[in-house]
């Protein structure tokens, strides 16, 4: 009698447990309903060709469990190297009571020497990200225009706030020119660029080398940058930076970068590209963004102000683009395109 009661005792809590998994699930898809159709408005604005399930569930970096679980997903997004390409680590002395920094070194085996050169600077919101996640595009660059790209792991915020960031990618700008015959490269022919605050820090970096009268930059090719801290100030972003890069992302990483909460006094000279009033003097530039990129405005504004300077700047605006599209979505035609802008920019820039 008791192996029959323990059967049945089993039975029922067995059902209890499929009833409890199944609501559970309900409750889950539920939710996961209700999340799709309140981000379906905003996933509307977006060009159909660039829509992707990853839009429907945004992450935003608010604080250190967040920016943990981004590091370690950023872990994982290391991306190929072109076929061919040789590629190196190298450690390049710190300055000034500085540590010592690490450069990843792109080249194509047969390039001719002295060639043009790249030096590259990833994106991250200045707080995440690596060179190992430009691995397709570094080693691209490489191959096709027979050029040396050299990718900066510059160090992040907040552990390390500004200038430390800043201060790397340029100490690695000033190495690029002092091995200059030993690597093979031109120095009338060294350009800077990056991707968001990559972007951002290639601007910074331009800035600071000319306020130092440091040695010449041929090109700053700007990706969507991350320019201006006084952008987290803002309330109404008019439908912008629903996707990838959120304002509540761009708040904490702007803080982080900068050390500080965020107000409308001024910030450190070169932490925030756009704050500089005097842009005469820079090199030639390109910037790409898409409108409906957070940064959209301060992009613009950004390329407007280097025209007015002097500066030639080719801005170049993509339709229905959220940020980080054209990695998001490396295979579709129009953001190869679009890439394909920025080769032919720096191609025709480094000669």
């Amino acid at each position: 009698m008791s192996s029959v009661m323990s059967s049945v005792m089993s039975s029922v809590t067995g059902r209890r447990r499929q009833v409890l998994v199944g609501s559970s699930m309900l409750a889950g898809a539920a939710l996961i309903g209700r999340h799709v159709a309140k981000r379906r408005p905003a996933i509307r604005r977006v060009a159909e060709d660039l829509r992707n399930p990853v839009l429907y569930f945004p992450f935003d970096v608010r604080g250190s469990g967040s920016l943990l679980v981004g590091r370690k997903f950023g872990r994982f997004l290391a991306t190929k190297v072109a076929p061919g390409i040789e590629v190196s680590d190298c450690t390049v002395p710190g300055s000034a009571g500085a540590p010592s920094t690490r450069v990843v070194l792109y080249e194509r085996p047969d390039r001719k020497r002295p060639c043009g050169a790249l030096l590259w600077i990833h994106g991250g919101g200045m707080v995440m990200g690596a060179p190992d996640g430009s691995h397709d595009w570094c080693s691209a660059l490489a191959d096709q225009l027979g050029i040396f790209v050299a990718s900066v792991d510059y160090r992040l915020a907040p552990e390390h706030p500004f200038p430390a960031g800043l201060t790397d990618c340029h100490t690695a700008l000033t190495w690029l020119h002092e091995q200059a015959a030993d690597l093979g490269i031109d120095t009338d022919r060294i350009a800077v660029g990056g991707a968001s605050a990559g972007g951002g820090l290639a601007a910074a970096v331009c800035q600071l080398n000319r306020d130092l009268s440091g040695p010449p930059i041929c090109f700053q090719l700007l990706n969507y940058p991350m320019l201006d801290d006084r952008s987290v100030l803002r309330t109404d972003h008019q439908g912008r930076g629903a996707f990838i890069w959120t304002p509540a992302s761009n708040r904490f990483g702007w803080s982080a970068y900068l050390g500080h909460a965020h107000s409308p006094a001024e910030a450190p000279m070169h932490a925030a590209p756009s704050r500089t009033t005097d842009l005469s003097g820079l090199p030639p530039a390109w910037i790409g963004v898409g409108d409906l990129d957070l940064f959209y405005d301060e992009d613009v504004d950004y390329a407007n102000r280097l025209n007015s300077a002097g500066v030639p700047c080719d801005l170049h605006l993509e339709s229905a683009m959220y940020h980080g599209a054209d990695v998001l979505m490396s295979s579709n035609p129009r953001m190869r395109a679009y890439v394909q802008r920025m080769t032919d920019a720096l191609s025709v820039a480094i000669g």
